[in-house]
């Protein structure tokens, strides 16, 4: 497996780990040279 493959498995598995613990809010992705090189999770609490 390349390192761009390798870079995408380990940030999809990360993303999905953000996703199942978050109810609202945002993920986004920082690209530089067709590498993920950070992910940013912005979570949003919303009172009843």
């Amino acid at each position: 497996m390349d390192k761009k493959q390798q870079n995408f498995e380990k940030a999809m598995e990360s993303i999905k780990k953000m996703i199942s613990t978050m109810n609202y809010g945002s993920i986004t992705l920082i690209v530089q040279d067709n590498f993920i090189i950070q992910i940013e999770k912005n979570e949003k609490i919303r009172l009843k």
